[in-house]
């Protein structure tokens, strides 16, 4: 597993919204991809930040009636914040209205300029303000609406600079069909390739009526098209143009974790920009599906949008984490509600790891004095190394079923093996089968280490405690 540097990029999330337990989702994701690459010694860069221009932005900001970069750190700071109450650790938080990325997205146009990819032309299309991009008849609903904002796209009039992306399309087809762009789930890999089957257009790479943008560099009547700005923040972080060094460590990055109504961005558009300067494309982009409520989508007019902080202060970052990545297989669409979280706090984790944690520990101090063995690899390391591979591919909601089958063995064991009854009668079996139900535990904590770091780390500190005494609930029953 191990490949030395590894670099993975959850989104960057826009200014004009709070975190919600969507956005929360695929920051766990990531976060828990970085911890694990870590623990297996490869030297980890995880990116994520926030998106803080364009059009939606300055009209957010003046509807609140502030300036727009006050607006724009306010926002930021709450998306900061709420990875960190998630135990979220993000080796770089990028703000678009950082000095450094306006310095290499210049750099990057220049280039791109310079390539004679790019050229100047009359456009006239249909332009959504909540997507910020162009949009076809065929992606509107029946009534002409963008699906995911329920709005009229704005008709825009325009010259504007062009970028040659139909030319790109033999060789993105070539290297998405040959994994040398690897896109998954599989169902998202097809998408992309009837996409791309359709016949790629030459896309607009300027606004000429765009507020609070970067300008275009050769051309001081435009502004760089918002997109184009927010996927260079990948190549930026890691230096492009300011430290070449780290910048051809880190690049090309190792995964993209994206939503899917992203994904002929980053699949299509991004890996074409990188080819035209010369530069590697992502080795992987992991699309992942959308939350509903209740059956119902998270919208600020129903009012069951999901602030995640709320469940972190009602159950723990740790249960918040495991939740979203258990219910939920990464790339599907899924459901989620707080009724859902209480069943998997109860039955999950009071009543199966934190009961074998309580049940243990307390066995160990009763029968034994609160001294083990020092603990080896158990009999189920493997089973949880697999587990862990599993996470390696994206595979959450498998890998922690797999863990929790090692769990509820566990606890089959305590009820079956009666350790109760042995002390007095054969404590030779009894200190052996604690021993090894201890081992047991600790290989859980391992595996749940990416997952629930917190909780793994009580349950270490609880076994290689110099007197082991019966532990605090790590999860108290919820009614």
């Amino acid at each position: 597993m191990s490949q030395n540097k590894y670099y993975i990029t959850a989104p960057i999330y826009y200014v004009n919204d709070k975190p919600h337990i969507g956005s929360a989702y695929t920051t766990i994701a990531a976060d828990v991809v970085a911890r694990l690459r870590r623990f297996s010694g490869d030297e980890v860069y995880f990116l994520t930040g926030t998106a803080e221009h364009g059009t939606k932005i300055a009209e957010s900001a003046e509807k609140a009636g502030k300036e727009v970069r006050v607006f724009a750190d306010e926002n930021a700071a709450k998306f900061s914040l709420t990875w960190d109450h998630l135990g979220i650790a993000p080796d770089d938080f990028i703000r678009t209205t950082e000095d450094r990325h306006a310095q290499a997205v210049e750099k990057f146009f220049l280039k791109l300029k310079s390539s004679g990819k790019v050229y100047e032309a009359d456009y006239e299309g249909l332009y959504c303000i909540g997507c910020e991009s162009f949009k076809k008849e065929t992606e509107l609903t029946p009534e002409g609406l963008c699906p995911l904002h329920n709005k009229k796209p704005e008709l825009v009039k325009e010259r504007n600079w062009f970028f040659k992306l139909s030319e790109y399309q033999e060789i993105l087809k070539d290297k998405i069909e040959a994994d040398e762009i690897k896109i998954e789930p599989f169902v998202r890999k097809n998408e992309v390739l009837g996409f791309i089957n359709q016949g790629l257009e030459d896309i607009a790479i300027s606004r000429r009526t765009a507020k609070f943008a970067l300008p275009l560099p050769w051309d001081k009547e435009q502004t760089i098209y918002v997109w184009l700005d927010e996927l260079f923040n990948y190549c930026t972080a890691v230096g492009y143009g300011a430290d070449e060094e780290n910048f051809k460590k880190f690049w090309p990055a190792d995964a993209h974790l994206v939503g899917k109504d992203i994904i002929k961005f980053h699949a299509v558009i991004w890996p074409a920009l990188l080819l035209a300067i010369g530069e590697q494309p992502p080795k992987k982009i992991v699309a992942h599906g959308f939350f509903t409520v209740g059956g119902q989508k998270m919208s600020k007019t129903l009012g069951n949008v999901i602030d995640p902080n709320d469940w972190v202060d009602k159950y723990g970052a740790d249960a918040v984490r495991y939740f979203v990545l258990r219910e939920v297989p990464f790339g599907q669409d899924g459901d989620v509600s707080e009724d859902k979280l209480k069943v998997r706090y109860n039955s999950d984790l009071a009543n199966g790891l934190g009961n074998l944690f309580s049940r243990l520990t307390n066995m160990i101090e009763k029968y034994l004095g609160g001294e083990i063995a020092e603990i080896e690899k158990s009999a189920k390391r493997a089973e949880i190394e697999d587990a862990l591979t599993l996470t390696d591919n994206f595979k959450f909601n498998i890998a922690l079923e797999k863990i929790w089958e090692v769990i509820a063995w566990a606890n089959q064991t305590i009820d079956k093996e009666k350790p109760w009854e042995l002390a007095g009668k054969d404590d030779a079996k009894l200190k052996s089968l604690l021993n090894d139900l201890a081992a047991v535990l600790q290989d859980i904590a391992f595996g749940l280490a990416p997952y629930m770091p917190e909780t793994a780390e009580k349950i270490r500190a609880g076994l290689s405690a110099e007197k082991i005494t019966k532990a605090e609930p790590l999860f108290p029953h919820i009614e």
